[in-house]
């Protein structure tokens, strides 16, 4: 599924990106298309699971193990992401673009703060945090 709506919207969001002075359509239409594959994803089997366990008189029960740690990691990364866009606006005059210098290095540490989310997430939920 998440390809299927996000491949088509990388492209809207390529145009959107070329034609725009800022690319800030190009920003909300990613940023829009991964709160559909989250929340239908995600929230649909949810819903499917929970009228399922509903039909057979049972208890639909999921562990809310390591859900503390992702959602704070996810909220400091989002904030140290977003600060990078705000402090390029001043210093780039724009979020996107700018010198290749810039865009890559901002672009690597994207990147490098969703592997430290992801890694941190997996490693609390295979205990390697257990011992301290």
């Amino acid at each position: 599924m998440a390809i299927g709506t996000s491949l088509p919207d990388t492209f809207a969001s390529m145009t959107a990106a070329k034609e725009s002075r800022y690319a800030d359509s190009a920003v909300g239409n990613v940023t829009g298309s991964n709160s559909v594959n989250v929340f239908l994803g995600l929230g649909l089997p949810w819903v499917i699971a929970v009228i399922y366990s509903e039909q057979n008189n049972t208890v639909y029960e999921v562990p809310a193990e390591g859900l503390a740690i992702s959602v704070i990691m996810f909220l400091c990364c989002s904030l140290v992401g977003i600060s990078l866009l705000v402090i390029r606006r001043f210093c780039c005059k724009g979020e996107l673009g700018g010198p290749t210098g810039s865009r890559v290095c901002s672009a690597i540490f994207m990147v490098s703060l969703w592997l430290v989310y992801v890694s941190v997430s997996s490693a609390y939920m295979y205990g390697a945090f257990d011992n301290m």
